[in-house]
């Protein structure tokens, strides 16, 4: 891109002599001519232009282009628009021209049509401040200052916080008004690269917001995007700001900006228009199976619409408590998490009946718990229901429910890393597991079964106060603060409880 660069001081144009030095050093590497790219301020103008006549003057064939792209002023003065980061396109072009062959003065002729085919406008919380110096200006919290300068100087507008969405509209709108002086036209069915610039406080996250923002609200205006190059190319020193440049491009000019340099910061970007791809898709809500559609009916159906009413009333009783446990070891939720699993069971119940297969309706159940009870918790009921749910695809007799359980479990250790003994809501599953092993015996009694597995859930979830947490954020935790029962174990053991006493009233 560029073959030497001179440093000032900090937003201080160099001096005469090191401008000169450069030239001098460049004309040794046995180059046929140099040209110079100068932004648009009153210093850099003087001082690269009285390099520039220096050098001539030695005999060294020297251009210079001026660069001015900023779209922030409404009136034209006589000094011009200022450059900004739209210089740093015009280093990519003037140099892909270079690499080409292109002689001194068609290089310079063809920059500086480019120049005058784009703007630039910047935004900003807050100025920037030169070590040693206080900020240029100040902001109320509820500001933002729109087109300043580089230099930390102050805008042109101050307008008060709004969406990303909102303020990318609005540079939009201000940097393409044919009411503004120094606008860039922009019409729709136009195609422009888009440069989305980091002013040196930005997080990637939040550069990357507002580039989505830019390129939506420029689609929504029929502008097609060829490239859009994001990334920290003109910054102000900590500057917490953006700006964005447009560039008018065609195929020739685009071949230009996509011409490959060795330049590190230039993002790698793809040879492909933005403008007609995808950037997102809804992602499906259902599996891509098509699922059993039958639901239940008749007594089973009543039974598994109690059982699951009854484990919903019993957590939603239970969430101050499961938060009190919780508030010891973790963030004090495990309750609210809970809670909001049971609403969200309870507003699907009121949609119609469940599946009829025992499979489907963990199935289901796994999806709705991952998609609305969030946590680790979330995951881990997703995971054990989702593994449980494939033994009782072919059969659903005790051992094939005895088999469910085990999987559940397998899968929870497999994934969440716990283990018996860790202090987490397996241990009292995994207890309840081992006396379910029973039901794989000819003959077993299901509900004396059952109840010796939930008794043994419960003594399980109550042993968990004299563990050492193995796994989950307890185990980040002292051990001496450790002196209440697991809640996410005694929530597992009640709702092991609840599914019992419905069993039991019916006389399952």
């Amino acid at each position: 891109m560029l073959t030497g660069v001179i440093a000032g001081a900090v937003f201080t144009s160099p001096a005469v002599g090191s401008i000169l030095a450069a030239i001098r050093a460049v004309a040794q590497a046995g180059t046929v001519g140099t040209l110079l790219i100068v932004k648009n301020y009153t210093g850099d103008r003087l001082n690269f232009g009285l390099a520039r006549e220096q050098a001539r003057a030695e005999g060294i064939p020297v251009e210079m282009v001026v660069v001015g792209d900023d779209s922030a002023f409404t009136v034209l003065k006589k000094a011009g628009r200022r450059g900004l980061c739209g210089t740093v396109l015009i280093h990519k072009v003037a140099g892909a021209l270079a690499e080409a062959g292109v002689g001194l003065e068609e290089i310079t002729d063809r920059v500086s049509v480019v120049a005058k085919a784009m703007g630039t406008l910047g935004v900003s919380l807050s100025s920037c401040s030169v070590p040693g110096s206080k900020p240029t200006f100040e902001l109320s919290a509820d500001e933002v200052e729109l087109g300043l300068g580089i230099h930390g100087e102050a805008g042109v507008r101050r307008i008060k916080m709004a969406t990303a969405d909102e303020i990318v509209a609005l540079m939009l709108d201000h940097m393409t008004s044919s009411s503004n002086a120094s606008h860039v036209p922009v019409p729709p069915g136009s195609s422009v690269v888009l440069m989305v610039n980091n002013l040196g406080g930005l997080s990637f996250l939040e550069l990357g917001i507002i580039a989505d923002a830019a390129v939506c609200s420029l689609e929504g205006r029929g502008v097609k995007i060829a490239r859009a190059l994001v990334g920290t190319f003109m910054s102000a020193l900590e500057m917490p700001g953006v700006s964005l440049t447009l560039l008018l491009v065609d195929e020739p000019l685009l071949k230009l900006i996509d011409a490959e340099t060795t330049a590190s910061a230039w993002p790698n970007v793809a040879k492909v228009w933005v403008t007609g791809r995808k950037r997102s898709r809804a992602a499906p809500t259902e599996p891509l199976a098509a699922p059993d559609s039958t639901t239940a009916a008749g007594e089973a159906s009543k039974q598994m619409v109690l059982v699951l009413e009854w484990v919903c009333t019993t957590l939603l009783g239970l969430e101050e408590h499961l938060n009190a446990l919780d508030r010891a070891a973790g963030d004090g939720d495990c309750g609210t998490t809970h809670s909001r699993a049971a609403r969200a069971i309870q507003g699907w119940l009121k949609e119609g009946p469940p599946p009829a297969s025992p499979a489907q309706l963990l199935s289901k159940l796994s999806f709705l718990l991952l998609e609305k009870m969030g946590g680790s918790s979330g995951a881990l009921y997703g995971l054990f229901l989702t593994a449980a749910a494939q033994p009782l695809k072919a059969k659903t007799d005790l051992p094939a429910w005895s088999a469910a359980m085990d999987a559940g479990l397998e899968a929870m250790q497999k994934y969440g890393k716990a283990a018996p003994g860790d202090r987490t809501m397996l241990d009292s599953l995994w207890a309840a597991g081992q006396e379910l092993q029973a039901w794989k015996s000819p003959g077993a009694n299901m509900l004396q079964i059952l109840t010796k597995a939930v008794k043994s859930a419960e003594a399980a979830a109550e042993a968990t106060k004299n563990m050492e947490a193995g796994a989950g954020r307890a185990s980040y935790i002292s051990s001496a603060r450790l002196d209440q029962p697991d809640p996410g174990a005694v929530a597992a053991a009640a709702i092991l409880r609840a599914i019992l006493e419905v069993l039991q009233s019916q006389g399952a």
